[in-house]
């Protein structure tokens, strides 16, 4: 699903985002990534979705060599991925339905498919009621779910969630990760970036530490490794 040769990254500016990494992250595994601000977290995401191109190494995510794709096969790429973000990023003038069918109609999918798939993704994460809803008028759980949604809508083989409870309530941060565990449960791959460690000890999943660029752990045994410290 993901692997990572030797993968390291320098920015124009001499910033080593990335040192020597290498990773693998099998087909519908759920794995945490944490880490301290500038650990490299977000280059590691950039890399797996191909905004940014590894300086030395290989990047490998479902199937496609990233570091070898040419611009015509960005799109194409990215449609097997699925991205949730902190900030929601939900056009305020659609309403919630009209929302998650735009990642529809700029695949070109037909109406009806559209018509379809929708209310069901919908229906998964809670939200058939709020179809007509606009942004504005949901909470940011609410708003958080809509862009799960969006993110679900293309059966993708990949959600990353970068962040995705740092703008809402922590109350409802549970929430987000246990709609992530169903839909992990379903065989889809989970990655999600978060600084919540309390989130991370709930979860009994495999955890990524980044460290200055390098992988500090990798452990699928959180809660009793942080219990002993």
């Amino acid at each position: 699903m993901i692997s990572f040769s030797n993968v390291s990254k320098e920015y124009p500016n001499g910033t080593h985002a990335l040192k020597d990494v290498n990773l693998f992250i099998d087909k519908g595994e759920f794995v945490f990534v944490v880490g301290a601000s500038g650990a490299g977290k977000s280059t590691l995401v950039k890399l797996i979705t191909r905004e940014e191109k590894p300086t030395s190494g290989k990047v490998m995510v479902n199937g496609y060599d990233l570091g070898a794709l040419k611009r015509r096969q960005i799109p194409k790429f990215r449609r097997t991925v699925g991205m949730v973000f902190q900030d929601f990023r939900l056009i305020p003038n659609m309403n919630v339905y009209d929302n998650v069918a735009f990642a529809l109609r700029v695949t070109n999918v037909s109406f009806r498919d559209i018509r379809r798939r929708v209310p069901y993704i919908l229906g998964l994460v809670g939200l058939a009621s709020k179809a007509r809803s606009m942004p504005d008028q949901l909470s940011g759980g609410e708003q958080q779910r809509v862009a799960l949604a969006r993110a679900l809508v293309n059966n993708p083989s990949l959600i990353i969630a970068d962040e995705p409870t740092g703008n809402i309530d922590p109350e409802l941060s549970f929430e987000i990760v246990d709609l992530l565990n169903e839909i992990n449960r379903c065989g889809t791959t989970v990655i999600m970036v978060t600084h919540e460690h309390d989130l991370v000890a709930k979860f009994n999943r495999r955890v990524i530490t980044l460290d200055s660029g390098v992988i500090a752990s990798d452990r699928n045994d959180w809660r009793s490794s942080d219990e002993s410290e």
